[in-house]
């Protein structure tokens, strides 16, 4: 080489940025876009005179062109490189040479070497005029950087950030795989083949992900290998968590089982690396398959590294979308079951009748559970079929036509209802039945347990493909405990119910008694359902010398312990009002009992009008005491209704109760109304009080309609329409004592 070349700083060398993602096998895409795009020195060459004597140039410029066979100087450019001819790049020596002007090209294209051999690369460079003393030109000096994996890193980052974007959209993992197989493909200087594998859940077995470019039946015979040593390069890569490096497939052992495979693919090299989750697990392999034999490059390392991250990427975003899926299907199939357990439970409790609640039992068990369902349970020491559903009502009749025969060879219900254990079959009872007409081919036979025991069974019965799986034999379960329960409610419910009017009945009058010159006219409605006894009562016997009694109180409370103290007050009463001499006397003794009863039989305080009448030829003669109770009304004949004041203090607080005695001569057609405060006290949907002035109202205009029930009539309609029929809080008692015309007086 003569003569030095003039010394000019070569440009900055461009680095391509490159977002940090993490890699598949450790490391990241910084380091490996380093590893692969790294720092391209700078080319330099010295030309003389027109023809472009090639003077002097450094090693990177030899290197660029094209090595060895190329590595001379003395020669015309032109000659060394004839391609570059036909590019243009002569011309722009030739015109920098005759115009003494510089020229810049950028991301110059230009192809190196002869065919077959050439390849692609990419410069960033500038020509300038070489110059003598006198400012003459006498040659051109070329500086430049070659920009080829620059330019590549552009592609590749590009297309990666396409993956990316369809990672962050959700697009299908196979769309994503498979662009990514193809850009690969499409990217790689030397031909490719891509290969995603993925693993199944234990990590046991690889499947087809995406290669669009090998064969089918390469495709499908390596699809579900297994992961393990020696089973070919993805198989290995996978079990060793770890890059497999194949470069002759034709003599490499791991590939012993599936060298003729690959030699019938076309395939001579396979490089595979695992692709791994954050927590290590295993996800897949990804593998670059080769025609002929080759190693890798670091730069080909790199991008492996690179792009099994970016698919690892991808196949957890889709195994977390598929889990959010699955995570969503279970919810909605939960939320189903507990609606329909929530539904069949308000069904099965919305009648308190033992019956009923069964029938709606095998009502909610089709088409949800089974097509066709029988409840059975023990009653008077046999087994009964109670309720029966079916798709059609000749299926239903036939279904309810068969009762279980206890003790048969194969009787489910007898087994279960002994053993209190469910009981499933795929296939039809072999004991007596409709079996056949009906189409079953298998059953679940789940208990009705109480208390510990089976007092019945509820039946599913399958017809046709339709089976039985663990999720409906559980909501059968759950839906039998349920219907159990609504059912021994049912029962207790009908038991109390009726334990609660046979006790009210005996603390209140039977039959109302004929009373001489007297219409005697009640009327009792108990607050709540009826579940409770009421604490209110009232009474009418008779007395000596043709006086009769009459009484109307209130109880504090509900229940048992109420009962007893009404039992209390209306035993005390009628059996000392024949022994004492006037009603005061007769409700002091009340007090007492009320003050003297044993502990546990209640604590209450009790309001009490009590009261005797004498029938005269003018009418009745009353004298009564009120103990703490609502005001009693005087009905007038004319249509009106006045409170009779009348002191006296609530029963069963003091043996110092003082008490007034009040008397009142009730002329034919005239009437005394007792009543509870549970009248009064009635509100409406707004919580207002029905009141005095309401009941007041209701009763001037009962007394202008004849007949005895006549004001009771009126109340009643007048609280219920006033409530809008809604559910009463308190009892409601009235007593009406009406005088009758002297020739009315007669026995009823």
């Amino acid at each position: 080489m003569t003569g030095a070349p003039e010394q000019q700083a070569p440009p900055s060398v461009h680095e391509p940025g490159a977002a940090m993602v993490r890699t598949g096998v450790g490391g990241s895409v910084e380091d490996d876009l380093r590893a692969l795009f790294g720092q391209s020195p700078a080319v330099f060459a010295s030309m003389a005179g027109p023809a472009h004597m090639l003077e002097a140039a450094n090693p990177a410029f030899f290197a660029a062109i094209g090595g060895p066979g190329r590595t001379r100087t003395g020669v015309p450019l032109a000659q060394l490189m004839p391609e570059l001819v036909e590019q243009g790049f002569i011309g722009f020596l030739d015109r920098v040479y005759r115009t003494g002007k510089a020229h810049i090209g950028r991301d110059a294209r230009v192809v190196l070497g002869e065919s077959g051999r050439a390849r692609e690369a990419f410069f960033d460079f500038t020509y300038e005029p070489r110059l003598d003393t006198g400012g003459n030109v006498m040659g051109v000096r070329m500086i430049g950087v070659e920009t080829t994996q620059a330019k590549l890193a552009q592609r590749v980052t590009a297309e990666h950030r396409v993956l990316l974007e369809q990672i962050a959209r959700q697009a299908p993992l196979s769309e994503v795989l498979d662009g990514m197989a193809r850009a690969i493909e499409h990217l790689a200087p030397d031909e490719v083949l891509v290969s995603v594998l993925l693993a199944d859940a234990d990590g046991r077995h690889l499947r087809h992900g995406t290669a669009p470019s090998l064969p089918d039946f390469y495709n499908q015979a390596i699809d579900g290998i297994a992961t393990g040593e020696g089973v070919g390069s993805c198989g290995t890569a996978a079990h060793r968590r770890r890059p497999v490096i194949v470069t002759d497939i034709a003599t490499d052992p791991l590939w012993e089982d599936f060298r003729g495979l690959a030699e019938k693919a076309g395939v001579a090299a396979c490089w595979s690396t695992p692709i791994l989750a954050r927590n290590g697990s295993l996800l897949g392999t990804f593998a670059m398959y080769h025609r002929t034999p080759r190693a890798p490059h670091d730069a080909d390392l790199a991008l492996a590294r690179v792009f099994a991250g970016t698919a690892a990427l991808a196949i957890e975003r889709h195994q977390a979308e598929q889990a959010r899926a699955a995570a969503e299907a279970r919810e909605a199939a939960a939320r189903d079951d507990l609606a329909f357990l929530l539904n069949a439970s308000a069904t099965l409790g919305s009648d308190l009748d033992a019956a009923q609640t069964l029938r709606r039992l095998a009502d909610s068990c089709v088409p949800r559970l089974a097509p066709l369902c029988a409840v059975d349970i023990i009653a008077d020491g046999r087994v009964r079929r109670v309720a029966a559903a079916a798709p059609t009502r000749g299926q239903e009749d036939l279904l309810s036509s068969r009762h279980p025969v206890h003790g048969a060879a194969d009787d489910p219900v007898g087994r279960v209802l002994a053993s209190g254990i469910s009981e499933i079959a795929r296939r039809a009872p072999t004991g007596p039945g409709l079996w056949h007409d009906l189409g079953v081919t298998g059953y679940v036979c789940v208990p009705l347990m109480d208390r510990g025991r089976a007092f019945g069974t509820v039946t599913l019965l399958s017809t046709g493909e339709c089976a039985f799986d663990g999720h409906t034999v559980a909501l059968a379960e759950e839906l039998a405990r349920r219907a159990a329960l609504a059912a021994r409610n049912a029962r207790q419910y009908t038991q109390r119910a009726a334990l609660a009017r046979d006790l009210q009945a005996g603390l209140r009058l039977a039959n109302l008694p004929d009373v001489p010159g007297t219409e005697v006219a009640t009327y009792y409605h108990p607050a709540g359902e009826g579940l409770d006894i009421g604490g209110d009562f009232y009474d009418v016997f008779p007395l000596e010398d043709g006086r009769w009694a009459f009484m109307l109180g209130d109880v504090c409370g509900r229940g048992a312990t109420a009962s007893t103290t009404t039992a209390l007050v209306r035993h005390t009463a009628r059996a000392v009002a024949p022994l004492l001499p006037d009603p005061q006397a007769v409700t002091q003794a009340v007090n007492k009992a009320l003050l003297n009863r044993p502990v546990g039989h209640g604590t209450g305080f009790v309001t009490l009008v009590y009261g005797q009448l004498t029938p005269t030829g003018h009418g009745l003669d009353i004298e009564f005491v009120r103990a703490g109770h609502t005001l009693p009304l005087h009905l007038g004949t004319d249509g009106t209704a006045r409170a009779v004041e009348t002191p006296g203090m609530l029963l069963g607080i003091s043996p110092d109760t003082p008490l007034t005695t009040r008397r009142l001569r009730l002329r034919p057609n005239e009437s005394l109304l007792l009543y509870t405060d549970g009248i009064t006290e009635a509100r409406d949907v707004n919580g207002e009080e029905f009141g005095e002035q309401r009941l007041v109202a209701a009763l001037t205009s009962a007394v202008h309609r004849p007949g005895r029930r006549s004001v009771i009539e009126n109340i009643t309609r007048a609280v219920h329409d006033f409530t809008r029929g809604s559910d009463v809080d308190d009892d409601q008692a009235v007593l009406v004592l009406t005088a009758t015309e002297p020739r009315s007086a007669a026995p009823r």
